[in-house]
């Protein structure tokens, strides 16, 4: 078959298309034909080494990346009772979905139901769930809570303004140009605030009467972190959930005490995804959502498999209006 492969760590250049060997099914698995594959900075920060040393993500050189999927099960395990041949699949959090074929954990695997666009339930599988678990389980919002969502535009930053709308939260939203806010607002967004022309920190401050927010939403890192723990309210919560522009530098303990005994997590998806119940509960509540019109998934552009490093390119040149996926088939 045909996949994208990794030999060393570095830059979208290291992503190759390569024949390898079609894998091979275990006890409990499933192999997926697939149609699409989701493209998300998880893949960048694998491709790049960022989690050589990461046990919950693992990076064996040389290895197929991709961690999100969706396609028609051709195959099935032993010891798989509740999938079957010919079954309509969406999954994520199994390594190796820039390919032809996929084997995926059973467990992992949702069924998509019947009429939903392959390319939406695609696309929420991981940036959907990982909207999905900041918003109701990492910080649960309620009504009357503030939040800030930080690349408000991009993929997992429309999908959790329309989630934090929803709950009933007030939403701000930094962006990098007035047509990125023109989407952020579009998903719901109270207040666009374009980081380039202004210190968000000082806008957050301003559009709360100087309270703060509740909860920061944090997947810029290194550029945001210090401001994104000094916009809080006293006691709120930052959860820095990845590091677009690069991986944080160590916050002082001392400081969120200074920023009014703030807290600070760095959660991974996988801890939020734990269980097949967990996973579909998440999955159906996204697809109910979606059919129901109260959530809109935007895909921004489908590249073909050969072009998983210019989709990479887009991805972390911050040049992505919503979803990017690859054509697998």
């Amino acid at each position: 078959m045909k996949a994208i492969q990794v030999e060393k760590f570095g830059g979208p250049e290291q992503l190759k298309l390569a024949d390898v060997p079609t894998p091979r099914l275990g006890r409990g698995e499933v192999l997926v034909r697939l149609a699409y594959a989701g493209v998300n900075y998880i893949d960048v920060y694998m491709r790049n080494g960022s989690y050589a040393r990461s046990h919950t993500y693992q990076t064996p050189l040389p290895m197929t990346i991709g961690m999100e999927g969706a396609g028609r099960i051709v195959e099935v395990g032993a010891g798989v009772s509740d999938l079957a041949v010919d079954d309509t699949v969406a999954y994520c959090l199994s390594r190796g979905s820039y390919a032809e074929f996929a084997v995926v954990p059973a467990w992992k695997a949702v069924r998509v139901p019947s009429g939903m666009d392959l390319a939406v339930a695609t696309a929420l599988m991981l940036q959907g769930s990982t909207a999905h678990y900041l918003s109701r389980s990492a910080f649960p919002l309620k009504r009357g809570d503030t939040c800030l969502v930080h690349a408000g535009a991009g993929g997992v930053g429309q999908l959790l303004i329309q989630l934090a709308k929803r709950a009933g939260a007030t939403v701000l939203a930094t962006v990098g140009s007035e047509e990125k806010a023109r989407i952020a607002r579009a998903c719901g967004a109270d207040h666009a605030i374009l980081y380039r022309q202004s210190d968000f920190g000082v806008d957050v401050r301003r559009l709360t009467s100087d309270c703060g927010v509740d909860v920061v939403y944090d997947s810029v890192g290194r550029d945001t972190l210090p401001r994104s723990i000094r916009a809080l309210k006293r006691r709120g919560f930052c959860i820095s959930f990845g590091a677009s522009s690069g991986q944080p530098e160590p916050v002082p303990l001392l400081d969120l005490a200074e920023a009014g005994s703030v807290f600070l997590t760095r959660p991974h998806l996988a801890d939020y995804m734990t269980s097949a119940d967990e996973i579909r509960a998440r999955a159906a509540d996204l697809f109910s959502a979606v059919a129901e019109g109260a959530l809109r998934v935007t895909i921004d552009k489908v590249f073909p498999l050969v072009e998983a490093a210019e989709a990479h390119a887009a991805i972390e040149g911050r040049a992505t209006r919503g979803k990017l996926l690859l054509k697998t088939d």
